[in-house]
């Protein structure tokens, strides 16, 4: 439901942009190429849900072709954090990683255009492409008994008491028994650009993602698992152009 909620604002973002794309008072820009770094929040991932690198190509006065990759982590909407005795946190229940590597092709229509110096450009894009997913083992500190702990993969039918989990494993810690999976990733978004000086670019892109895989990616192994994720997005970016 909340998912639905967020598409109508982005429906609703989208008929105010045109209605602003009938004034005349717009601006001349005269940039052939545009780079923009990102950083995203998603319902699907975490306080940082990932990154994007940004190339865009001009292509006429209000028309943009761009290419993009994007890094994210993305998780079960089930997933809970718990903190231990020992003040560190873990997710219980959680065995695996999923990070999707998402290279995109896409275009972008201005549908306002700001004055060079002053004002907000609106714009509305799409891209598609493949996903390449690493599916990476989550490991926990687990008490056996009082006296010996082991790090090892999430289990359920080992670990089954969540009060003997101490704590996570290190930072890419099983990275090399990583699994991979293939599949495909499209998104709608609509973008506002905030930037003072003609030649930078600051902003909000505000859109949907929709990306589906080969095979289930087992994330969580006792819940539902899934091939096909949707998520509601923004991402703040950053870049220029020349």
């Amino acid at each position: 439901m909340s998912q639905l909620k967020y598409l109508l604002t982005l429906i609703c973002l989208l008929s105010f942009a045109d209605v602003f794309a009938q004034r005349d008072d717009v601006g001349n820009y005269d940039y052939d190429r545009e780079v923009l770094f990102g950083v995203n929040k998603n319902t699907n991932g975490g306080l940082i849900g990932g990154f994007v690198v940004k190339v865009g190509t001009k292509i006429t006065d209000d028309q943009l072709s761009f290419w993009a990759v994007e890094l994210s982590n993305v998780k079960n909407p089930k997933e809970v954090r718990y903190n231990t005795v020992l003040g560190n946190s873990y997710i219980f229940g959680k065995s695996n990683y999923l990070y999707s590597i998402r290279p995109q092709y896409g275009r972008e229509k201005i549908v306002f255009k700001k004055a060079p110096n002053q004002g907000v450009q609106v714009s509305v894009l799409g891209a598609i492409g493949p996903t390449f997913g690493l599916i990476a083992p989550y490991y926990i500190e687990y008490a056996v008994n009082r006296l010996e702990t082991v790090t090892e993969q999430y289990n359920p039918e080992v670990h089954q008491s969540r009060f003997n989990i101490l704590g996570t494993g290190s930072l890419f810690q099983g990275l090399g028994q990583s699994e991979f999976a293939f599949g495909a990733n499209a998104k709608a978004a609509v973008s506002f650009e905030f930037g003072v000086f003609k030649s930078n670019v600051t902003g909000l892109e505000l859109g949907y993602m929709l990306e589906g895989f080969t095979k289930e990616i087992p994330l969580i192994p006792t819940t539902e698992n899934r091939q096909i994720f949707q998520s509601v997005y923004f991402t703040f970016f950053y870049g220029f152009r020349q």
